[in-house]
């Protein structure tokens, strides 16, 4: 369900790409962490700083507009 997010995202818009992270590895870990990330899995908007956007938990992904919304904020 995610990678078919994923996919749909970037093939609707190409200048934004979508980065994935596993539970299972180290950094995946931390940001989960970082951002008290408790339900999977989760859509964190964030800027090229790391400041968060907004974030959703769960299978209730937004619309992808809504998502590109805060992504060019």
């Amino acid at each position: 369900m995610v990678e078919e997010y994923v996919r749909d995202f970037e093939s609707r818009h190409l200048a934004i790409k979508l980065e994935l992270l596993s539970l299972e590895t180290r950094e995946g870990s931390a940001t989960a962490t970082i951002y008290d990330v408790v339900r999977y899995p989760a859509l964190l908007v964030m800027r090229d700083d790391g400041t968060l956007q907004n974030m959703w938990e769960d299978e209730s992904f937004p619309r992808i507009d809504e998502v590109l919304g805060y992504a060019r904020a």
